[in-house]
Order: structure tokens, then sequence, then C-alpha cells
């Protein structure tokens, strides 16, 4: 049982670490290119980031950290939604700061990138 929750914590741990290293990168270089928010250009552009982060794991760690089943389906579900409220998390204490926020600093973006990172995890690691 403990090893499973580790491999959960573990799955969560991959999937935030990849959104907090795009999310430092974006704050970097997004400022030159500050416009009005267009949202319908932005959701796919996550999604493709997402899918790419995804596949770079996999070159790093190819196999998957939760066991196969019903438990890999529920974490498939559940990790995307804690990494999302991760984001939105960091978003508020930017926020409450006065940093400047990006879109990924919401919950659906977040959410977007972490499902389509865990989608190409889940259909490609061995």
């Amino acid at each position: 049982m403990l090893e499973l929750l580790f491999e959960a914590l573990g799955e969560f741990a991959l999937q935030a670490a990849g959104e907090v290293l795009l999310e430092l990168g974006l704050h970097s270089v997004a400022e030159p290119f500050r416009r009005p928010p267009r949202p319908w250009l932005a959701a796919p552009g996550y999604a493709i980031f997402g899918a790419l982060f995804g596949a770079l794991s996999l070159l790093l760690l190819s196999h998957h950290l939760t066991p196969e089943g019903p438990l890999r389906l529920l974490n498939l579900a559940l990790t995307p939604l804690a990494v999302g409220g991760l984001m939105a998390a960091m978003g508020a204490w930017r926020a409450r700061r006065g940093e400047p926020l990006l879109r990924i600093n919401r919950f659906c973006y977040g959410f977007l990138f972490a499902l389509c990172f865990a989608l190409v995890r889940y259909a490609f690691a061995e």
C-alpha cells in the first residue's frame, strides 16, 4: 500500500515539476511578447506543450510509476486535477505578491497541460 502511495506521488511530482519548469520559463520569455489575451489560441498551445513535455519525460523515465489496471486510470484522472490545483494555488500566491500572471497560473490551463502530459505517458510508457 505504501508503495502505491509513493508511485502516485511520483507521477504527481513528475507532472508538477514539468509544469513548474514551464511556468518559470514562460515568465522569463513572455514579457517582450505581451499582447491582449487570446484564450482560443492559448489552449491548444498548452495542450501541445503538455504532450511535448510528456514525450520528453519518456526519455528520462520510460516506465509507468503506477501499476497497471484501475489505479493507473485513477492516476490519469486525479493527477491532472491535482496539478491544475497546484498551478492555480501558485497563481493565487503570485497575485498576492503583485507579480504578473500567465495563463498557466489558472486551473484550466494547468489542468489541460497536465492532462496532455499524462495522456502521452499513459499511452506510450512501458
